[in-house]
């Protein structure tokens, strides 16, 4: 996973650390209640992609559209995750490193298909560290790297923060695991942000 030090939460602005602290925090019973999808669609929000996330969080959950609309959005996600791929700029070295990113998102989209979403979300997090390190190169391994990104921009700081809680759902006890629900809700967050980067 992404690196992230304690420190990292420091770096989070004022008018953003309530609901950062609650995002990931639910642990034990509380995830199977509603604040999950409900923080998790204020996060959107501060992301900018609400309008997106609550379309698709509705599209691709229920009803006979489901499946058109979830592959819509997978279409598009893999069509834009492709492009910043393809786009990206990396020493020669690198390169297998592009080629393996692209690798890894049939595995992703099959996984959320087949609605495995804790193998969606540790898949979605390595490619998210795969994707930190083409954009951003050694420094998104270092311990200063949350810090580093809301210097460039709050939400592209809120957006790798994020990624880097991602780890903190790989429990193995079910009583403090997320329920699909709640993954899918939260892996949600990332594909519509990656979508429309």
């Amino acid at each position: 996973m992404l690196c992230c030090s304690e420190d990292g939460k420091k770096a989070i602005p004022k008018e953003y650390r309530a609901l950062t602290e609650k995002l990931f925090s639910q642990g034990g019973s509380k995830w199977g209640r509603n604040t999950v999808e409900d923080n998790a669609g204020n996060f959107a929000k501060m992301l900018g992609i609400s309008a997106d996330y609550s379309r698709n969080l509705t599209a691709c959950s229920k009803g006979e559209d489901r499946d058109r609309a979830l592959d819509t959005l997978l279409f598009s996600f893999q069509n834009n995750m492709d492009l910043l791929i393809q786009k990206t700029w990396v020493e020669k070295s690198d390169e297998n490193r592009k080629e393996d990113l692209q690798d890894r998102l049939p595995v992703l989209i099959a996984s959320i298909k087949s609605e495995n979403y804790q193998k969606a979300m540790l898949e979605f997090g390595a490619i998210l560290e795969e994707l930190a390190y083409l954009f951003f190169g050694p420094q998104s391994t270092k311990d200063d790297f949350t810090e580093y990104t809301f210097r460039i921009d709050p939400q592209i700081g809120l957006f790798w923060w994020y990624g880097c809680q991602l780890g903190s759902l790989k429990k193995t006890d079910k009583n403090k695991a997320p329920n699909n629900k709640s993954l899918w809700a939260l892996l949600l967050i990332g594909i519509c942000y990656l979508t429309n980067f």
